[in-house]
C-alpha cells in the first residue's frame, strides 16, 4: 500500500508515527488499537496523523508492507543461509534482528500478528500478503547444518529443535526487556555479550 504523504515525511517524524503504531498494533491487534494512543505516542495531533495516513486500516496495511520490505532488505536478504555452523547462523540472525529492533522495536511482534481481525476488508487484504519468507527462514536455519560437529550419539534433529527453542526463548526475553524500558536505555553490547555466553554454553552441550 502506497501512502505518498507518509513516504515524503521527515524521517524522524515518520519513524515516530511508525513506532507508535507498531507498538499499539502489536500490543492490542488491529481491532482494539487506538489511533488516539498512536497519535499521542507519536507526539502529533490525531488530525495531523490522519492527514498523512487517511484511516486506521490504511495505516495498518501500510505498516505491514513497510515492515515486510524492511525485514526483506535488512534481515532476510543479508542472512548467509549457506553458513553451516548452526550457532554462527543463529548469532548472525540475532545481530541482524537487533539492528532492526534498534530502529523499530516492535517490528517482529507486529509482523507475526494474527491476520484474523473483525474487519473483513483488512482480512481480505492480509490474505493477499503472505509472509512465507519468515517461515522459510526458520526452516532454512535448521536445514543447512554441519552435523559432524555434534556429539556422537545425539539425535541430531531433536538437538537442532532444542537449539531453536533456546533461540526463541532468548528472543522472547529480549522482546520483554524492550517492552519494559525505552529502546534508548537498552544496552545492546550487553545483550550481544549475553547471547555469546548462551551460545557458548549450548556449544558445550551439543558440540564435540
Amino acid at each position: 500500500m502506497m501512502l505518498p504523504k507518509m513516504k515524503s515525511l521527515d524521517p524522524k517524524r515518520k519513524d515516530a508515527i511508525l513506532n507508535a503504531a507498531l507498538k499499539e498494533f502489536a500490543a492490542k491487534g488491529f481491532d482494539d488499537a487506538s489511533t488516539n494512543v498512536i497519535a499521542k505516542e507519536a507526539g502529533i495531533s490525531k488530525g495531523l496523523m490522519f492527514h498523512y495516513v487517511n484511516s486506521k486500516k490504511d495505516l495498518f496495511l501500510f505498516l505491514y508492507d513497510y515492515c515486510t520490505k524492511m525485514i526483506d532488505e535488512e534481515y532476510l536478504n543479508l542472512m548467509k543461509f549457506d553458513e553451516q555452523d548452526i550457532f554462527e547462523k543463529l548469532r548472525q540472525s540475532y545481530l541482524l534482528q537487533l539492528e532492526l529492533i534498534q530502529k523499530y522495536p516492535w517490528i517482529f511482534e507486529f509482523i507475526n500478528l494474527s491476520s484474523v481481525t473483525k474487519a473483513d476488508e483488512v482480512n481480505r487484504e492480509l490474505e493477499k500478503k503472505t509472509n512465507e519468507k519468515l517461515s522459510l527462514c526458520q526452516e532454512t536455519m535448521l536445514d543447512v547444518v554441519d552435523e559432524s560437529k555434534f556429539k556422537d550419539g545425539l539425535d541430531i534433529e531433536k538437538s537442532k529443535q532444542l537449539i531453536l527453542w533456546s533461540n526463541i526463548g532468548f528472543t522472547n526475553q529480549v522482546l520483554e526487556d524492550i517492552r519494559n524500558m525505552k529502546t534508548s536505555e537498552l544496552d545492546y553490547d550487553h545483550i550481544i555479550a549475553e547471547l555469546d555466553g548462551y551460545l557458548d554454553e549450548l556449544k558445550k552441550v551439543f558440540y564435540k
